[in-house]
Parts: structure tokens; sequence; C-alpha cells
């Protein structure tokens, strides 16, 4: 029977990736001293708003999420960024493996809103993992489940998300639109001679808004 562990060292941008991709760098302890011969792993990142404090500008973004500070008590709760999954090859003892995090930027997605909020200090990460252990013994291989009690926390620097957005979409960012919408702005764009979608949106908000 195998013991795993798990711990986080580090999560830093994914070196040449043509979307933006953080590595979740693991350590993978298995204490028992089995042989592992593959381990199919998923993961579950969570983010825990509880764990830190916000100054008033990154409440002010947040409203969208959790609404005004006053009522945080029952409207913050930890929620899902996303999924993850890896292959960590056989090993004995423990061993070092990334897990790729896809990111967004899309905005109808919460945890893209609370990240984007957030001006300095850290995202309190939980890592929850699950998957398939597939094990060397006397007697052929056995398979077993990672218990799903197996996780780990992380505080990830914010800056680390930021200049991972910034470098993959430099001083742009991506809002969802209804066809109906982007048909009207590109006819609003069209008959006052503008540039771009952009240019429309900008002089249709209030000036005090994009001052």
């Amino acid at each position: 029977m195998t013991a795993l562990s798990f711990d986080v060292l580090d999560v830093a941008p994914a070196a040449y990736a043509a979307t933006p991709i953080l590595n979740a760098r693991l350590r993978i302890a298995e204490t028992s001293g089995a042989q592992i011969h593959t381990l199919a792993l998923r993961c579950q990142v969570r983010i825990d708003p509880h764990k830190r404090r916000y100054d008033d500008a990154e409440a002010e973004g947040l409203q969208d999420l959790f609404g005004p500070r006053e009522r945080w008590s029952s409207t913050v709760r930890n929620f899902l960024w996303m999924h993850a999954s890896a292959m960590v090859p056989g090993f004995t003892g423990s061993c070092e493996v990334d897990l790729p995090l896809p990111c967004t930027y899309d905005f109808e997605v919460g945890a893209a809103k609370y990240l984007h909020a957030l001006q300095s200090k850290g995202v309190p990460l939980e890592f929850l993992f699950s998957g398939t252990v597939f094990a060397k013994g006397e007697t052929g291989f056995s398979v077993a489940q990672v218990p799903w009690d197996r996780q780990a926390a992380y505080d990830m620097p914010v800056s680390i998300w930021k200049d991972l957005v910034r470098e993959h979409f430099p001083n742009t960012g991506w809002v969802r639109l209804d066809h109906e919408t982007i048909a009207a702005l590109a006819k609003f764009k069209s008959d006052n001679g503008m540039l771009s979608l952009d240019d429309a949106i900008t002089h249709l908000l209030p000036k005090e808004v994009t001052a």
C-alpha cells in the first residue's frame, strides 16, 4: 500500500508557452517504501479568499463577486479556480514534477475577476489532490487511488499572475459580448468613423469613468 504526501514548492510562468500557463512545482513523497511506476495525478485548485486582507481599492473591485464589504461574512467563500492534471513518471522515495495550470483572462470567470481586483500580496491557493497510483510489488503491479484528504496550500504572489497575463495580453483583456451587441458596436464604430471597437466603447462610457 502506498503512502503519498504533496507539497507545492513554487508557482511560476511556463516558459515559451503559446497560451498563459503557470507551472506549480510539486514535491511528491512516498513514505512506505513502495516503488511508484506511474501516477495519474488530478488536482482541484481552489482560491480561499478568507486567508488574506483587502484594502479599499481591492474591496471595490471585488463587489461583483462578494458584494459590499459589510456582507462579506456571508458571501465570501472559497471557490474553484481550475482542474489540472499531470502524468508523473515512476519514482521511489520522492520526486519533483510540474503541474500545468492553464489560466484565462475571461472576465465571465469568477477567478479572473478576483485576481484582476487584487493589487498586491498573495493569492491563497488550496491544492486538492486525487488520482490513480500504479505501483510495483513482489507479485506484480498494484493499482490504488490517491486518498481524497491529500492537499497542500500555497500563497502565490499576485504579481505572478499579473505578469503572466501582461505577457500574453499586453495592455488588453477579454470581455464576452452577445453577437447582437458586437454587431451594434461595429455599426456604431463604422457610422462614427472610429478605428476600433475599443474607441467605440470608450466613446460610449461616461467621461468620468475613462478620465
